[in-house]
């Protein structure tokens, strides 16, 4: 079945559909990442998005029930260049087409893929709708204009609704959940921690009720700026435990600080982002995936960036001199990606064994 992709400047690509048939919108972004498509399409932070991926075969190792990296996939729509029909894997349960179609995700293959992620770097990510049900592009761009109106709170349509609880004997966790990947729970569990995981916007007293060794921000979905009940909330915990806030949770956790959260051109997307270490000078590959960075020109005396992107220097971690707080922009759990980073989980166990409250 035929399928267009129309961007909302205008721009357009012709492929074919795969996936479930009709119309879907959303913010476009491209994923540099070769492998851990099926850790992508489950990643909460891409809710409400388009994911284009650069690497021209996706689906070759097909999919399964063991990685995904929450309880369903979270993307609005998926592009590639070429999608496998003959995947290849022990682990293999479901081709690629079948998973598409069993969640209901639109997909568009055959089209130039490079020539989508060029325009994108050259002019910023921005909004599209894929369509297999309509080729007129004027009709097209009013739906998505409509789309594009409709008010959304992507944290909450991906954070859990209830209490969670993982047991462990060692450090007890709160961890925030604005859309939580699996293998940060993974991680912490790993480090034998217990964990309670708890929706969004729970309260101050609700988190303290636990009396936590340490709070974990996580990962999720859309502009923190959005978020000022929870920017208070986590206000209200600074310098009470020890917080470790990643990706969203980082810039959320800069915002409580008095730090501004800027927009990115395209932002980061993909498990091959160098980063740099300012106290070690050592460099670390690392997966990422986020539009939004904390602007280094708001920092204050209290905040030190320890860790800044290698290809356009923007903050990729930092720490409050004073106070057990560290923020990492990038994903130290590593799935998709490579595992240079773990040890940001150890150094969360080693700031909770040293707070003396």
């Amino acid at each position: 079945m035929k399928a267009v992709l129309l961007l909302e400047d205008g721009t357009y690509f012709s492929g074919e559909s795969f996936g479930k048939s009709g119309e879907t919108a959303g913010e476009i972004v491209f994923n540099t990442s070769m492998t851990g498509y099926q850790e992508i399409t489950t990643d909460p932070s891409y809710n409400g998005q388009i994911v284009a991926m650069t690497y021209p075969l996706i689906g070759n190792y097909g999919f399964n029930e063991f990685d995904n990296e929450s309880y369903k996939p979270h993307i609005q729509g998926f592009i590639v260049k070429e999608l496998c029909t003959t995947p290849s894997n022990w682990r293999n349960t479901i081709d690629p087409n079948q998973y598409f179609v069993k969640h209901n995700i639109i997909g568009i293959k055959g089209i130039d893929t490079r020539a989508l992620t060029q325009h994108l770097r050259n002019n910023g990510s921005m909004y599209g709708i894929i369509s297999t049900e309509c080729g007129n592009l004027d009709m097209l761009q009013k739906n998505l204009q409509a789309y594009k109106s409709i008010p959304r709170n992507l944290v909450m349509e991906v954070t859990t609704k209830t209490h969670i609880h993982v047991p462990g004997s060692g450090k007890k966790v709160v961890l925030i959940d604005f859309g939580v990947k699996n293998n940060i729970i993974r991680s912490l569990k790993y480090r034998d921690c217990d964990i309670h995981i708890l929706p969004a916007y729970s309260s101050f007293e609700e988190i303290m009720s636990y009396n936590p060794d340490g709070i974990l921000l996580s990962n999720g979905p859309g502009d923190p700026n959005d978020l000022p009940v929870i920017n208070k909330t986590i206000q209200k915990l600074l310098g009470l435990k020890p917080i470790l806030g990643i990706c969203l949770g980082h810039q959320l956790l800069g915002l409580s600080l008095g730090l501004s959260v800027k927009k990115l051109k395209f932002g980061h997307h993909g498990s091959n982002h160098p980063v740099r270490d300012n106290i070690t000078g050592k460099c670390y590959i690392t997966s990422q995936n986020h539009n939004y960075a904390i602007d280094s020109t708001s920092l204050n005396q209290d905040v030190e960036i320890t860790q800044i992107n290698v290809n356009d220097n923007t903050v990729e971690a930092f720490r409050h001199k004073t106070l057990p707080i560290l923020g990492i922009q990038y994903h130290p759990e590593a799935a998709p990606g490579t595992m240079d980073s773990v040890y940001i989980f150890d150094d969360f166990i080693k700031m909770m064994d040293s707070f003396k409250g």
